[in-house]
């Protein structure tokens, strides 16, 4: 993958659509998002050395959707800031099918996540425990069917904090594993990457403070689950959810 999908750009910003199967930044010997972003730049405004790109938040190499990187340190600062916030932070509207029949419509999840090291996983607990951070999301259920004669839902989810794996972990724990995640339990692979994708992110620009809302469409991969244009408008209505 050399090559960038790009929501946006200016100065301060550059927004891409992240594909399935690549980190955002950190692993040995296999590109990153952040490499190839970095590259871009460079190639683009024909910069010399090493160009910055800084990494305000992160999303699973095996997921996809929208992901913001700073042009600048000050970008970077500000932005960091506000991804670290817990309530008044970015908005963010994730799609995913999940494996199973949700019995509601909608539903409200809160947990506390913390880390299995023996395991090298994240996992749930009903109650505050030691090193466990709490994590909350609402969904709301945009088509459920059983294609292949595995019954799945399609579901937009909106995260009230941003933990990590937060939706993988929380929809697991009640038997509903991402469609494809092995990792937490999904009954099979049935496409490239896993059914989760970051679909809507808003956030305040970090020099001019206007709200900017970002909307990335799911990957092709998806095949019969791509929403639909019902959904999709559907979807349009709880970007401000």
């Amino acid at each position: 993958m050399n090559e960038l999908d790009i929501l946006y750009e200016d100065n301060h910003l550059l927004v891409v659509n992240k594909p399935t199967g690549i980190a955002t930044m950190g692993t040995d010997g296999e590109p990153t998002i952040h490499e190839i972003a970095c590259r871009y730049i460079g190639e683009k405004y024909s910069k010399p050395g090493k160009v910055f790109l800084g990494v305000v938040h992160r999303l699973d190499a095996m997921s996809s959707g929208v992901l913001v990187l700073a042009r600048t340190s000050k970008a970077a600062a500000r932005l960091s800031d506000q991804f670290r916030r817990t309530s008044g932070g970015p908005h963010k509207v994730y799609v995913a099918t999940v494996e199973g029949d949700l019995a509601e419509s909608r539903g409200h999840y809160r947990d506390w996540l913390y880390k299995n090291e023996r395991l090298h996983r994240m996992e749930a607990a009903k109650t505050a425990t030691k090193g466990a951070v709490e994590a909350e999301l609402e969904y709301r259920v945009l088509r459920r069917a059983a294609p292949t004669g595995l019954k799945a839902t399609l579901v937009a989810v909106r995260l009230i904090t941003g933990r990590k794996h937060q939706i993988r972990v929380q929809f697991a724990e009640r038997g509903h594993a991402v469609l494809g995640d092995i990792k937490y339990g999904a009954a099979q692979r049935s496409m490239r990457g896993i059914a989760l994708h970051a679909w809507c992110l808003s956030i305040q620009h970090p020099t001019k403070g206007e709200s900017m809302t970002f909307l990335a469409p799911t990957p092709k991969s998806w095949g019969q689950w791509q929403p639909t244009a019902d959904e999709l408008r559907s979807l349009d209505q709880l970007s401000g959810w």
